[in-house]
């Protein structure tokens, strides 16, 4: 089934095509999927970015589903997406699809190409069938990137050793570069002739692009490395050829960090001037978020530290043993608290002239109404929607006021080893 196609017009408006043109309809307050509020809160209002318009201002983040086992869109990443998208969600992010093979964490990650494109359109229109827009999240892992998965030594902006792979990353030529930015255009082409509505390139948690824009990774001494003007450059490429692929009115979403989480990282002062580059390169929309995956992985996240169902679900003897010895140590926790970056988001808010969306804590529709009232564009959320699909409609509904999920984060151990899933859920069964 092929997925329907969602026009930009001149005007904001999105229409849901199909075959027959009679059936067309706006995909306007509450697509197909919620209920009249019974109050007008901004929170659940039609809300423009870019050339779309989306139901609500509440988007699901892009959270590794860990279920595109072989490199493939499966049945359950399907309905794991059709289920975001039917309980509320203005758009929900498919993640995490590598631009190329070589930027793979897992095996069971996506990376783009001609032949999953049919699958794609499959999901699209899984979502678009409940009402909500999709988006896909493009990246590359760099010099944290599996050697088993990708049959070579990982590519990043240094040499430099990587203790949560326990590789070495080889430092990226100017023609490994110019691939690269070749394969972020080439899956952001891919990704609209799926269908997606909108592309969310991430350059943060220490992913290849947030791996050269960080002081930690780039030892750089030439043109890509250096100030951070010079360190950003390799990222500011990808969105200008991006957005020339792509056409204006196409959402581009940015993926940032504010803060590394380590001595020696991309700090919040940094950001902020990071944020302007980004916005001028042509970024729609940019979602600033922290921590580096093969460093600080909880510090996005924090709350409690899942090394038990980690231990559980490894696979591998030395990995099991690794964490066994030594999982304290490298998985560093952080306490949870509610709206966590908030005071680092507001800084990269008020220093661009384009939306800016938080992430980072939300839990409750007092929190989304303050966020939006003080100039968010929109609200991401991430685990309550693993907690439960339909928390946002529920929250539209007033059937509750806040997410039940704990932090807890066992969720985050399950999906590197198969789909991602509440445990608090299955604890109740």
């Amino acid at each position: 089934m092929a997925a329907p196609a969602l026009k930009y017009r001149s005007r904001a408006t999105l229409v849901r095509t199909h075959q027959d043109t009679r059936q067309q309809a706006k995909v306007g307050y509450y697509g197909s999927c919620m209920d009249e509020p019974s109050d007008s809160s901004p929170l659940f209002r039609p809300f423009a970015l870019d050339g779309l318009v989306l139901r609500n201002r509440i988007i699901r983040a892009g959270c590794f589903e860990g279920m595109s086992q072989g490199g493939m869109v499966t049945s359950d990443l399907i309905e794991h997406h059709r289920r975001v998208a039917a309980g509320g969600v203005a758009m929900t992010t498919l993640s995490y699809c590598a631009v190329s093979s070589d930027g793979r964490a897992f095996g069971h990650e996506l990376w783009m190409r001609p032949e999953i494109v049919g699958d794609l359109r499959r999901l699209v229109a899984a979502v678009h069938e409940e009402g909500a827009a999709a988006c896909i999240q493009l990246g590359h892992c760099g010099y944290f990137s599996a050697p088993p998965v990708i049959g070579r030594r990982p590519l990043g902006p240094s040499a430099k050793f990587c203790l949560y792979r326990l590789s070495r990353s080889s430092e990226m030529t100017h023609a490994d570069i110019r691939k690269k930015i070749n394969d972020f255009v080439r899956a952001a082409s891919l990704a609209r002739e799926a269908g997606f509505d909108a592309i969310e390139i991430h350059a943060g948690h220490g992913y290849l692009l947030s791996q050269f824009a960080s002081p930690w990774t780039n030892r750089r001494r030439d043109e890509y490395g250096g100030t951070l003007a010079n360190r950003m450059r390799f990222t500011c490429e990808v969105i200008r050829e991006v957005r020339s692929e792509v056409g204006p009115g196409y959402p581009i979403l940015v993926k940032m960090n504010v803060l590394d989480g380590m001595r020696g990282g991309l700090d919040a002062d940094e950001a902020v001037v990071a944020a302007q580059m980004l916005a001028s390169a042509g970024a729609s929309a940019l979602v600033p978020s922290c921590g580096f995956t093969s460093r600080t992985p909880l510090f996005m996240l924090r709350g409690k530290r899942p090394l038990r169902q980690m231990l559980q679900l490894e696979k591998g003897i030395l990995k099991k043993l690794g964490l066994a010895m030594f999982g304290r140590m490298a998985v560093k926790q952080y306490p949870f608290r509610p709206l966590f970056l908030l005071e680092e988001a507001r800084r990269i808010r008020d220093a661009v002239n384009i939306p800016v969306g938080y992430v980072g804590g939300v839990l409750s529709r007092n929190q989304m109404e303050s966020l939006i009232a003080e100039g968010f564009a929109f609200v991401e959320v991430g685990r309550a929607t693993i907690r439960d699909p339909e928390f946002v409609l529920k929250l539209a509904r007033g059937e509750i006021q806040e997410s039940d999920c704990d932090h807890c984060n066992r969720c985050v151990a399950a999906i590197n080893v198969g789909a991602v899933t509440c445990f608090r859920e299955t604890d109740n069964r």
